[in-house]
């Protein structure tokens, strides 16, 4: 039985006739760009989230791109990440003109490691006015932690970690709207636990777009204005730009189509735990957990519904060769699966002047190795997964 990766015919009629009616009012008002319909999601948007504002964006990669513009980060700044996750995050800083450092990530979790964070930061020097220094001299500006595949990083001890060393933290959000994080200072919203984030739109993301969409979250009213600045080329008044700005708009039929998914959200997480448990019930049936690493759930046992919402459901598969083997046998079964993230950002072509080699970053470089994708999605069945596991069981035995 085939079994695609991901399916967004699934997600149902009830769906498809809201996000109809949403798109049609904006062909029947002509209102496209900006306007109501943005600031009606944009609202909807906050208010779902508890807190914060949002500033919509023509794609999660232009809402991080607009708040490095807007925090002025840029050549003779240096900004930390991790390199086992989509190019974006670190292609962004490099857009900027500032030096993109890596630190390494968790081998359980595949997020950034608080301890990996403190070395690269203690490796630093200062200079004269306190202020951290990369070894090209460049000043440590700020960490992005990115949450990934729906569960949120260690966010507390990355927290302490930065406030130790004084440096400012932007949260990637793009995988994880709706997700919860059960900080010891009480349970927080991921998109608004750090001053900054922002959020992808991408069609196959648990909130989708009909299109390209993201959104730009901070806490700061003054930095909300400034990214509705830096969005629309710098202008406030039409023709008078305060700053350089971009292009960065989200349309308004985007807008109006996540306002209508925006409801549904919460049930299509639900759905994707719960399929999540019906994996970890197959896998524990079919004898694989001694070849197979499932997901980890970091905050399963804090009591949060929301504590994870498998945007992906990632397996490991250790053993030289072994996941490509499962993949190829996967493949052959026409059932779907995805190698997320295959190259680590520190070995890719465009970021050799940075000089790094195999073996610099190990546990993104393993995970690279070993990671696999498996369908998670809405509207995905019992014999389906069936499928999934069979044909993995097929691919090891």
């Amino acid at each position: 039985m085939p079994v695609p990766l991901f399916d967004l015919s699934r997600l149902g009629p009830q769906v498809d006739e809201a996000v109809r009616e949403a798109a049609l009012r904006v062909l029947g008002h002509r209102g496209y760009v900006l306007g109501a319909e943005v600031e009606s999601f944009e609202n909807d948007l906050t208010a779902y989230l508890g807190g914060g504002h949002a500033v919509g964006m023509s794609s999660g990669t232009d809402a991080q791109l607009a708040l490095l513009m807007a925090m002025g980060i840029g050549a003779g700044d240096a900004v930390i990440s991790t390199p086992y996750t989509f190019f974006a995050t670190a292609g962004c800083i490099h857009r900027t003109g500032a030096e993109i450092l890596f630190c390494d990530i968790d081998p359980v979790t595949f997020m950034m490691d608080p301890e990996s964070l403190r070395s690269l930061l203690s490796s630093l020097g200062r200079d004269s006015d306190g202020f951290l220094r990369s070894p090209r001299g460049n000043r440590v500006r700020l960490i992005v932690p990115i949450h990934l595949f729906g569960a949120c990083c260690d966010m507390d001890g990355i927290g302490s970690v930065a406030d130790a060393f004084g440096v400012e933290i932007l949260e990637d959000a793009a995988q994880i709207l709706g997700a919860k994080y059960p900080s010891k200072s009480g349970t927080k919203t991921a998109g608004i636990i750090a001053p900054t984030s922002y959020v992808s739109f991408y069609p196959s993301k648990n909130l989708g777009a009909a299109g390209d969409a993201g959104v730009a979250l901070c806490l700061d009213g003054e930095m909300a204005e400034n990214l509705r600045r830096v969005r629309n080329h710098g202008m406030e008044e039409r023709y008078y730009h305060k700053v350089v700005g971009g292009n960065f708009r989200i349309d308004a039929i985007q807008a109006a189509v996540l306002r209508a998914k925006l409801p549904f959200l919460d049930g299509w997480n639900a759905t994707r735990r719960e399929n999540a448990a019906a994996y970890k019930q197959a896998f524990t049936d079919a004898g694989l957990l001694d070849r197979v690493t499932l997901p980890a759930e970091p905050f399963a046992s804090s009591g949060l519904r929301d504590h994870h919402i498998f945007h992906q459901y990632v397996i490991r598969v250790t053993g030289e060769g072994k996941r490509d083997a499962v993949m190829t046998h996967l493949s052959r079964e026409k059932i779907g699966c995805a190698i997320y993230y295959p190259v680590p950002l520190h070995l890719q072509e465009c970021f050799a002047y940075l000089g790094h080699k195999p073996g610099d970053f190990p546990e993104s470089e393993k995970a690279a190795k070993e990671s696999l994708a498996l369908p998670i999605f809405p509207g995905l069945t019992r014999e389906e997964q069936a499928e999934v596991v069979a044909g993995i069981t097929g691919a090891l035995s």
